[in-house]
């Protein structure tokens, strides 16, 4: 990929597998501990809350997200996508129950993040908001400038409160 530079990490992303395993187990525990109390356990039942377990895990997995020098990636299970950002074509604020972040280059690459990873992991947005600079700058971005200009004020501002907040000048 492009650049040998800095590269950045999501930093809440252990946290948050955590918890998606957190989660998987205890709904595996209670629905053994529901088939025990009943007197029903079976193998194949077992073989069962496994599966689901394993599925709520699958869906709660959160995307691994990480940056360098004009480029972003995100990892999910098994499979990786990035985008070269300095290369971008399109920035899309996609919103609903869950606002995601949609990135498309010249390449054919695509990536959907949450917005909020860029706004715990600063570093993470200053390598974007440096790619789409470039890619604003050479012409190749065709839609998003307004998307990524709405996201750096919310950034901004979230940055600032943080900031009073920990001064007491709230």
């Amino acid at each position: 990929m492009a650049g040998s530079g800095v590269v950045a990490n999501d930093q809440d992303w252990r946290q948050e597998w955590w918890s998606a395993v957190r989660c998987a187990g205890v709904l595996l525990a209670l629905l053994l501990l529901v088939d025990w109390g009943s007197g029903r356990g079976a193998l194949w039942r077992t073989a069962l809350w496994c599966a689901i377990s394993g599925l709520l895990f699958a869906v709660l997995y959160p995307a691994r997200i990480s940056a360098g020098t004009d480029w972003l990636a995100a990892r999910r299970l098994g499979r990786e996508r990035r985008v070269r950002t300095d290369l971008l074509i399109s920035v899309r604020c996609l919103d609903g129950i869950s606002p995601r972040l949609l990135l498309r280059d010249a390449l054919g690459g695509h990536v959907e993040i949450d917005p909020e990873v860029l706004a715990r992991n600063p570093r993470l947005w200053h390598l974007l908001d440096e790619g789409a600079r470039k890619a604003a700058a050479s012409g190749v971005l065709l839609c998003g400038e307004t998307a990524l200009r709405r996201l750096s004020s919310r950034l901004d501002r979230e940055t600032a409160l943080g900031v009073f907040r920990a001064s007491g000048l709230e």
